[in-house]
């Protein structure tokens, strides 16, 4: 009779198998060269395996391969897990057994065409469940290979029908749509579902598929943009950061003209309320939104200010926004700048009753755009009468600057009449005056400060040069003789030039100093401009 070699396998502590030693030992050379020419047949052996893929019934499968003597039904369910555990178990080509279980689950994978897109799904989840076991890269990359190849074939269709309830999934389409238009529909969006199932690493790899083979750009933006939504109810705050930051990375991967601005704005929405998201990543996509600008409403500008700021809206988003705008600069259309030009009116009379908002953002939004950029001054003229009006407590000369902004040539004769009776505003030739006036200032400022700059660059220069030469010589001099008389004549120079440059600090602020008391004169003089009522609506 054959004596039965006893072997306990304990398999991830999970379950605990009785086998026989050399049955499985004829299959794995793992374990013939574990337990070697062992021939003790009463000897109890034990091995435990921490990390069997599939766990105990992983190991089940590949038990019954040996027990059967070499063969098992080889399935889509179960080929993940076999080929797994066949590589594992080093059940392949270098194994006596004649029937490896290995050769056996590739031959099986060659017909991966051929399975159905719930056999893909399905395999697509234990793949990702076993990673990263030996040889998942490579049964998972296949796997999803063959899943965007399904959806690249034109004749490829929903496996749902319009009158099934087994799909929920509405993507930006009216529940009361005709079944004509939900067919429509699922022609390129009936898969986002089934693809939540795809983990950060699997997505990455999904996408860049997709655009190697050639997928339209505008079904992928959606894609990327519902799974975005879809994930972060369900998912820790790392991991949303870590999704958002693969999704942005291949955002700019995709044609410029298959993106959508209301798409954008959501994902940067998101993006605002992520604390610990890699700001490199949180500024390119402030540059991707801001190339599209032009498409953007004011409703995706109105973004509430992060906490704990100063104005109601956050304001410095809007800039960062505009700056990236400009950036594009020679494939910037005249028509995209009067789009931009116009969302800002409308942003300026919306942002101006923020009693929070400072006038030098408020006067930063303004200068942002060129006046060329303007064809009609009407918007921006009620935008600032507004903020005035809620800012009363402005001094004479902020409130100059921003009446400065306003081109009266551009004004419609309307406005022109509203501007002529309003409080608020200096007069056309007040206003003139002060720009003159200010124009004067800088002028003479910018020749005071550039003859000091040069004469105090150069004479510090000549001092900087004899000190140097000065410096070079006691230092030559100390490290060859190494006296300390000269080390504390170089410390004593070097006070010297400290001191000089405390010097030059004290002249520039009592330059400005002079430069502030030739503003108020100008301000406060005999023309000065008249009083600005307070008045607050």
């Amino acid at each position: 009779m054959e004596v039965c070699y006893i072997l306990e396998v304990d398999v991830n502590g999970e379950e605990i198998f009785i086998v026989d030693k050399k049955t499985l030992s004829s299959f794995s050379d793992r374990l013939s060269k574990l337990f070697g020419d062992l021939t003790d047949g009463s000897r109890k052996l034990k091995v435990i395996f921490d990390n069997f893929p599939g766990g105990a019934y992983g190991f089940e499968l590949m038990a019954r391969f040996c027990y059967n003597n070499g063969t098992i039904e080889i399935t889509p369910s179960n080929i993940v897990l076999l080929n797994h555990a066949a590589h594992y178990m080093e059940m392949g080509s270098n194994s006596s057994a004649k029937l490896n279980l290995v050769d056996q689950t590739e031959k099986f994978l060659e017909g991966i065409n051929y399975w159905t897109w719930s056999d893909l799904l399905q395999a697509l989840k234990l793949c990702q469940d076993l990673l990263p076991t030996i040889n998942s890269s490579f049964l998972l990359d296949k796997v999803l290979d063959c899943l965007v190849g399904r959806l690249t074939l034109p004749t490829m269709a929903s496996p749902f029908t319009c009158s099934s309830n087994n799909s929920s999934f509405q993507f930006s389409c009216d529940t009361s749509s005709t079944c004509s238009m939900r067919n429509n529909w699922s022609q390129t969006t009936w898969w986002f579902e089934d693809l939540l199932v795809l983990n950060v690493n699997s997505f990455d790899k999904v996408i860049r598929m997709m655009m190697s083979q050639k997928l339209d750009h505008a079904a992928i933006f959606k894609f990327i943009v519902f799974r975005l939504k879809s994930r972060y109810f369900s998912v820790t705050a790392s991991e949303k950061c870590k999704i958002t930051e693969v999704a942005i990375n291949l955002l700019s991967l995709l044609d410029r003209s298959s993106l959508s601005c209301r798409g954008l704005f959501d994902i940067l929405l998101a993006v605002s309320r992520l604390k610990n998201i890699s700001k490199f990543y949180a500024l390119k996509l402030e540059h991707l939104v801001g190339s599209m600008l032009d498409q953007a409403t004011l409703d995706h500008l109105l973004v509430p200010s992060p906490h704990r700021n100063h104005h109601v809206y956050d304001v410095n988003l809007v800039l960062r926004l505009l700056k990236a705008f400009f950036l594009e600069g020679s494939t910037m259309s005249r028509n995209q700048l009067k789009k931009v030009a116009s969302l800002m009116d409308s942003y300026l009379i919306e942002v101006a009753p923020d009693i929070l908002l400072k006038p030098s953002k408020f006067a930063a939004l303004i200068m942002v755009l060129p006046d060329s950029a303007r064809e009609f001054s009407d918007r921006l003229y009620h935008a600032i009468d507004m903020y005035l009006q809620v800012h009363v407590q402005l001094c004479e000369e902020v409130k100059m600057r921003l009446c400065s902004f306003v081109n009266h040539d551009k004004l419609s004769a309307e406005a022109s009449k509203h501007l002529a009776r309003n409080s608020n505003f200096p007069t056309r030739s007040t206003l003139k005056s002060f720009i003159t006036q200010k124009s004067k200032l800088n002028c003479l400022i910018h020749n005071r400060l550039s003859h000091f700059e040069v004469s105090s660059q150069l004479k510090f220069h000549s001092n900087a040069m004899e000190e140097q030469e000065g410096f070079d010589q006691i230092l030559i001099y100390a490290r060859k003789h190494g006296h300390s008389k000269e080390i504390d004549n170089l410390e004593t120079r070097l006070q010297g030039m400290q001191k000089k440059v405390t010097e030059l600090e004290k002249v520039c602020t009592m330059m400005h100093s002079e430069m502030s008391s030739v503003t108020k004169s100008r301000l406060h003089g005999p023309g000065k401009a008249r009083s600005l009522p307070k008045l607050c609506s």
